[in-house]
């Protein structure tokens, strides 16, 4: 996991961006998520050095052309490993290739990049949730049909390179 303290820069734009995407399908918040769901884009691109991509099925690229959807969740604390990482079953139509998955602290002083794992592992490996159902393990209910699967089971991401590292 990669604790970083965004720069104003980096959140003035994913506040400007996200004040213009209004509310996206599938959307938990409505929209109000947008910044920080950008902002963890943001984060990522600028420390692995990707392309930001302007589709629906992705939001960035390597240079290699791997597509990657970033997947931000809002927060009030850092994160534990035992938390788990979302992905709402619309999210299956996605054309990407893997995920990266970050939490944002709703003030969007700190973004924590928690780790990568190719598409068709995520799922293979996460457990699906139907709306409505309840969690017993935080007394979570959930608002959407969702797969689930804990920080501890995604790949690590090294700082100074953009490879894959298995845990």
């Amino acid at each position: 996991m990669i604790e970083i303290t965004p720069t104003d820069k980096q959140k003035e734009e994913a506040i400007q961006k996200g004040n213009l995407l209004g509310s996206l399908q599938g959307s938990i918040h409505k929209g109000a998520g947008n910044a920080a769901g950008i902002l963890g884009e943001i984060v990522v691109r600028d420390l692995l050095g990707y392309v930001h991509a302007n589709t629906r099925h992705y939001d960035l690229y390597t240079s290699q052309g791997v597509r990657i959807d970033v997947k931000t969740k809002l927060c009030t604390s850092a994160p534990k490993d035992y938390y788990e990482c979302s992905i709402i079953s619309h999210g299956l139509k996605q054309e990407c290739d893997e995920y990266i998955f970050a939490r944002a602290l709703k003030d969007l002083s700190k973004v924590w990049i928690l780790g990568r794992i190719p598409k068709d592992e995520y799922f293979k490996k996460s457990v699906r949730h139907k709306k409505g159902e309840r969690d017993e393990s935080n007394g979570f209910t959930f608002k959407a049909d969702c797969y689930n699967l804990p920080i501890s089971e995604l790949w690590k991401i090294k700082q100074d390179s953009s490879t894959l590292q298995s845990s």
